[in-house]
């Protein structure tokens, strides 16, 4: 079977001025309907989970197999500076939720919780007139009925699993696992659909396909937006049934920033995700982890595949804009971690695809945006007003042409351990609990591997970073933002 089953995008002409013109541009709508319910388009945003953004093949990977993906970046806009801010799946997913920072949205420094009184994503859409529906993973407090969505499928949350969730059960090599422990899948109003297991088979990447398929094939008059978050490829993982030997672990090269431990406490060396494989790092261990990783991606590509079928033949893949990303990248190896809780770029920065309607196809821009952006872009190309509890910026500017930038410079963070600053060429790290700097010339180091905040030569360049770093952190409210002197 093919897997590359996408149905082919239309282009469209610009027309209109001022305001609207940004969003004419890109639904090719006139200015006197752009805010007409029967032109605004649907959305399908597809998330995945844990995804490095050196993961699909028509961005230079040259081993793993992701056809659908591939093809998203020939008809789509492909934004290879994409940015999570907070590199962990609640708070990634809260920003997402609420196109805020966490220092304002509440997750994780409100108390864990999100804070009353925002406009949620979902709800902003849902009360411009959007069916709103949700598949797949939920993390964050509350549930997707609660948050802005109408109907949910193949609901996948924690508690409910019973017995079957307190189990001990091994993965690959006898190795415990550890993620996912008790989670099931759910119905709308949060029933355990205990026949469906605990996602634990190497189906879930399937199961949650098929929720999103059930709520393509609803019959409406309203645009949808539909929000569909994999599990994949977080671990444990687990091979899909038909992927076990897909992927040979000695066919699989290591990252090129490949250490066997990190050199400092980075503020999580203890944490979960660092004790999923033992220290020292090996060649070894390393590549069946990523051989692993791969086929998992393969599989979720292929089910993203039957999802973009069902919309092609429902008839409304030519009014649907497709969004691809990941809450955040992952280690893997890479400086000697293994977890996603750090700003090294294979972490904070993730997969980003927008393809649809007007959307310029094979494009590649090194626009740096963050998860949170995504709100306030549906905004905008719905004609839909941005809540003022939104702090994302729309970049839709940027794929009409009338810019090339949206923010000189991206900001992340990981509680209190670390602070980030990063500009078109330079990256600056704080871990105030320790008192360490770090500075990377990324033009010359994009893996970076050479520390240059010692050297003298760069002690200007140090300097003004984290000037410009603490003024941001202070001026969002953070809880910590001392110089990073």
């Amino acid at each position: 079977m093919d897997h590359s089953v996408l149905g082919t995008m239309t282009g469209i002409r610009a027309i209109a001025s001022g305001f609207a013109t940004a969003i004419a541009i890109l639904l090719g709508c006139s200015a006197g309907d752009t805010f007409g319910s029967d032109r605004q388009p649907n959305f399908l945003v597809i998330v995945s989970d844990d995804q490095r953004p050196d993961t699909i093949a028509a961005l230079g990977n040259p081993v793993i197999e992701t056809p659908n993906l591939d093809r998203l970046i020939r008809e789509g806009t492909t934004f290879q500076r994409a940015t999570c801010a907070f590199p962990l799946c609640v708070p990634s997913r809260a920003e997402i939720l609420t196109g805020s920072t966490a220092f304002r949205n509440g997750v994780p420094y409100g108390g864990g919780r999100l804070k009353p009184g925002q406009t949620f994503w979902a709800d902003a859409l849902r009360r411009a007139g959007y069916q709103t529906w949700y598949s797949g993973k939920w993390m964050n407090d509350g549930s997707p009925k609660t948050r802005g969505y109408d109907e949910t499928s193949a609901l996948f949350s924690s508690g409910g699993a019973g017995a079957l969730g307190r189990e001990p059960r091994y993965g690959r090599y006898g190795r415990q696992i550890t993620g996912y422990r008790g989670w099931t899948f759910k119905t709308n109003d949060g029933k355990p659909e205990l026949e469906k297991g605990i996602g634990l088979v190497g189906e879930t990447s399937k199961h949650i396909a098929d929720g999103a398929i059930a709520l393509l094939q609803r019959k409406s008059d309203q645009p949808f937006f539909l929000h569909v978050n994999f599990t994949a490829p977080h671990d444990p993982l687990i091979l899909p049934p038909g992927y076990e030997n897909k992927y040979n672990p000695d066919d699989v090269p290591v990252p090129g920033n490949l250490l066997p431990e990190h050199p400092f406490d980075h503020g999580n060396l203890k944490g979960r995700d660092e004790q999923l494989l033992p220290w020292p790092r090996t060649e070894t261990e390393i590549r069946r982890e990523i051989a692993a990783y791969y086929a998992v991606i393969d599989d979720m590509d292929h089910q993203i595949g039957r999802i973009l079928e069902t919309l092609r033949q429902s008839g409304r893949d030519e009014k649907t804009v497709i969004i691809f990303t990941s809450d955040h990248g992952l280690a893997l190896g890479s400086h000697g971690l293994m977890g996603k809780q750090n700003m090294y770029e294979h972490t904070i920065g993730v997969p980003f695809i927008i393809a649809g309607p007007g959307i310029p196809a094979g494009k590649r821009t090194d626009a740096q945006i963050y998860l949170r952006d995504m709100y306030p872009t549906t905004c905008e190309l719905a004609g839909v007003p941005i809540p003022q509890s939104v702090d994302g910026k729309s970049f839709a500017a940027v794929l009409n042409g009338t810019a090339d930038h949206i923010y000189p410079a991206v900001y992340g963070y990981y509680h209190d351990a670390q602070r980030m600053i990063r500009t078109d060429r330079w990256k600056l790290i704080w871990y105030p609990r320790i008192g360490k700097t770090q500075l990377f010339d990324l033009e010359q180091d994009p893996q970076e591997r050479n520390d240059l905040s010692s050297s003298i030569e760069y002690a200007a360049i140090r300097d003004e970073l984290a000037e410009q770093m603490q003024r941001w952190f202070a001026e969002h409210g953070a809880d910590f933002a001392p110089a990073a002197k």
